[in-house]
């Protein structure tokens, strides 16, 4: 479906923030030493459909299966250009990567958290710019990543509350750390309406840097756009906005994300005025363990997932077929090699 010189790619995002080392912000949080792993194995099950250098499948506590199985699954029925770029990866990924020079996030409460906010953000703007697509797809990969998406959302002056990979959403502890992080950058909320970078470098992450850049960079060649995901896109859009943007922009999520009463992220897309997209994987119609925690409110979005999805309904592939992809890709690889515990993307 796209060409070397155009056509539709789909580029992921993956970094990572000490924000998700807080307990009961992230899953991966239960285990310090897998989860700077996840984004770095998400980015080789969404290129190569296995674990390669990191010899891991993210899966949460629960059991529920990282979402790049779903984006991958996607991508094998349908066949679509995958670009990975390296939004401040703590361990290293066996994906070729495109490098922009972010580095690891620190913790939100720190008065610098994203020091290579400004320079990711050029050098992601850059290479938007040249990057060879007449669409573009943005996904991300980062623990704890709502969290700091709803950082910048009040630090930007926007309200909404931010989705969660949990059942039940701990939209009270978000709120509480990113009250401490404000505090920690003698900041008020709105403080940084129209400084977007300032933003994310203060409350933010290195992907939601590296998304703004490459979103603000492909518009700017023309190229269409769509973020596929939930909060964290959500936060990207308002950070392209607060930087004068306002030319046609998408967001492809889940039902899942859609959904989500404890984050109207519908209201947020109108507020922001983007193109939304949602799709229902059908994963209620399957008895396979591997679908069985998403319908129970787990995981929802992530790794591009919505967007991948939207790629396949758009194609006028069968949810069945990509389902039946799913639970395949799952069960060669769940069992067979090691497990990660993985951030639920909250």
């Amino acid at each position: 479906m796209s060409s070397p010189g155009g056509g539709t790619r789909f580029a992921l995002v993956a970094g990572t923030t000490e924000t998700a080392g807080r307990a009961g912000i992230s899953a991966a949080g239960a285990d310090p030493e897998l989860m700077p792993v996840t984004p770095a194995a998400d980015a080789e099950l969404v290129t190569y459909g296995t674990p390669v250098r990191t010899d891991v499948t993210p899966v949460s506590p629960s059991g529920c299966p990282t979402p790049a199985l779903v984006t991958r699954a996607a991508r094998e029925v349908l066949g679509f250009n995958v670009t990975v770029v390296d939004g401040g990866l703590a361990e290293k990924t066996g994906a070729p990567t495109v490098s922009v020079g972010a580095r690891p996030g620190k913790d939100i409460a720190e008065q610098d958290p994203v020091s290579t906010a400004h320079g990711a953000f050029a050098a992601a703007r850059q290479f938007g710019q040249s990057l060879p697509a007449d669409e573009l797809y943005l996904g991300e990969t980062i623990p704890g990543g709502t969290t700091t998406a709803l950082g910048v959302l009040r630090a930007l002056g926007e309200d909404g509350m931010v989705s969660s990979s949990l059942p039940e959403n701990p939209t009270a502890q978000k709120s509480e750390v990113v009250a401490e992080g404000l505090q920690a950058s003698s900041l008020e909320p709105g403080d940084t309406a129209n400084e977007p970078k300032r933003a994310v470098r203060r409350m933010g992450d290195p992907v939601l840097a590296t998304l703004a850049g490459l979103t603000a960079g492909a518009v700017e060649s023309d190229t269409a756009v769509t973020l596929a995901g939930g909060s964290q896109c959500v936060a990207v859009a308002a950070l392209v906005r607060h930087g004068g943007y306002e030319g046609p922009l998408g967001l492809a999520t889940t039902s899942y994300v859609a959904d989500d009463e404890s984050a109207d992220v519908r209201a947020s897309v109108d507020r922001l005025d983007l193109d939304l997209t949602v799709t229902d994987p059908g994963f209620d119609r399957s008895d396979h363990v591997a679908m069985e925690r998403f319908v129970a409110g787990e995981a929802k979005e992530g790794v591009g997932m919505g967007g991948a999805l939207a790629l396949a309904d758009r194609a006028g592939i069968p949810m069945a077929e990509v389902r039946d992809r799913f639970a395949a890709i799952y069960d060669d690889l769940i069992g067979d090699a090691p497990t990660a515990t993985a951030e639920e993307r909250t």
